[in-house]
């Protein structure tokens, strides 16, 4: 069992860090061929993230009817759009501040997907609370945008940040409890957890970087 489970994580981190480098290498091409000036300019970034919204919400609600190998294009997909979108960090952060921040937002996750992986205990029960905390935080940011207040803006991104925290261990715990469902394709689970962990790592990240990254002048 515990072989079945480190073969079942292995492969998890490995579409993981496969999405995490495809996210990577559009991102600094979208910005260091100055493609990222058009995308705002002329409004692109907009329908950008709408794209994004979509593809999260077909791979959510279509994740178990669709084939594994269009399961794995609508991961890359995401990931792809993402890194178009996350190239706007190198016109805000310095760059060895955003590689620096990125190591740390990395041990930071690999120890909380640690905690998720060697629990012997059930972490369901946390989604409840989690995922309303999350759902509170994202609705008070929504707020913000329009009230502008940066110490509630601070507050959340440390809530948040923590949340997420969490939310991998949950996530970790939870892949390893779907290898036991009859009705999952096995070969998807694998860009399933991937896609979830990818997502916790990026907001991870996101958080750590609005909270400690060091801002271009």
């Amino acid at each position: 069992m515990e072989f079945e489970d480190n073969k079942l994580m292995s492969k998890t981190f490995f579409w993981m860090f496969i999405g995490l480098l495809s996210t990577a290498i559009v991102a600094w091409y979208t910005y260091s061929s100055g493609l990222f000036v058009d995308i705002i300019t002329n409004g692109y970034f907009n329908i950008l993230l709408i794209l994004e919204v979509v593809v999260v919400l077909l791979f959510s609600f279509l994740f178990k009817k669709l084939s594994p190998m269009l399961v794995a294009i609508l991961y890359f997909i995401y990931s792809m759009l993402n890194g178009v979108s996350l190239s706007t960090i190198f016109i805000a952060f310095e760059l060895g501040s955003i590689i620096q921040l990125f190591i740390v937002s990395a041990l930071l996750f690999g120890v909380f997907a640690l905690i998720g992986f060697i629990t012997k205990k059930d972490l369901s029960s946390w989604r409840t609370l989690l995922f309303g905390i999350l759902i509170a935080g994202v609705i008070l940011s929504l707020i913000n945008l329009f009230i502008g207040n940066s110490m509630l803006d601070l507050i959340l991104d440390w809530v948040i940040l923590f949340v997420f925290f969490g939310v991998t261990a949950y996530d970790v715990n939870t892949i390893k409890q779907l290898k036991f469902d009859s009705n999952l394709n096995q070969e998807k689970l694998y860009i399933y957890g991937a896609m979830q962990l990818y997502l916790d790592f990026i907001n991870i990240f996101l958080r750590v970087l609005s909270i400690f990254g060091k801002r271009r002048d």
